[in-house]
């Protein structure tokens, strides 16, 4: 798997372009701005976009959603607990006050245990609550996009509507530190980072000291 990270929009959300080597085949996870340059990454390299994967329903993190699907025809990915909540008038009316494009439809529900095929790759969805009440990670060895469930140093916050602490930091050390401890950490903002792994989250970041 090759992996691409731009840091992308207003709000510096870390973007993956996640490819197959053999089938060019590609996901962009969290396309959250300047969809220009995702969309010339893919060209350049000739790859075919067939996924757009939210790790959770934060506009910051769908912003982009509808032009890149416009110009791919990829299916929208996002589990199925932030598409009923984000779907919630009070919900979205609350997040409309960044100004950013809502997202299209959603077009493949996906839950925790469930593989999503890129070519010949395969994203396994880790549900991760906390940030959101359908936070993902997606898993590939050695490779996890952690959102904004897990940061370099930090964590995702949780004042928002509908985020857990509790849940947060049980997701972590239950679903994410469990992982290899040479697991790549590919963090949906780089404020602490833009790289991180498993290994080195567990033993320095502040938030997780047991």
């Amino acid at each position: 798997m090759l992996v691409k990270q731009l840091t992308v929009g207003m709000m510096g959300v870390c973007c993956y372009i996640v490819s197959c080597e053999q089938t060019k085949k590609a996901a962009v996870i969290d396309p959250g701005g300047d969809e220009d340059r995702i969309l010339d990454y893919c060209t350049t390299n000739g790859l075919t976009v067939t996924h757009i994967i939210n790790t959770h329903g934060h506009p910051d993190h769908v912003c982009g959603n509808g032009r890149i699907q416009a110009a791919t025809g990829a299916k929208i990915v996002m589990h199925a607990e932030d598409v009923a909540y984000f779907s919630d008038p009070r919900i979205s009316d609350y997040f409309s006050s960044l100004g950013l494009p809502e997202s299209p439809p959603v077009d493949l529900v996906v839950n925790d245990g469930d593989v999503i095929a890129v070519g010949e790759e395969q994203l396994l969805v880790i549900h991760t609550p906390g940030h959101t009440p359908g936070g993902i990670c997606l898993y590939s060895a050695p490779h996890c996009f952690t959102g904004d469930t897990l940061f370099v140093g930090a964590i995702g916050r949780t004042d928002f509507p509908g985020g857990s602490l509790r849940q947060m930091i049980d997701a972590i050390r239950t679903r994410l530190l469990t992982l290899p401890p040479d697991t790549f950490v590919w963090p949906g903002h780089g404020y602490g980072g833009l790289q991180s792994t498993m290994a080195r989250e567990a033993k320095t970041n502040p938030y997780l000291e047991l």
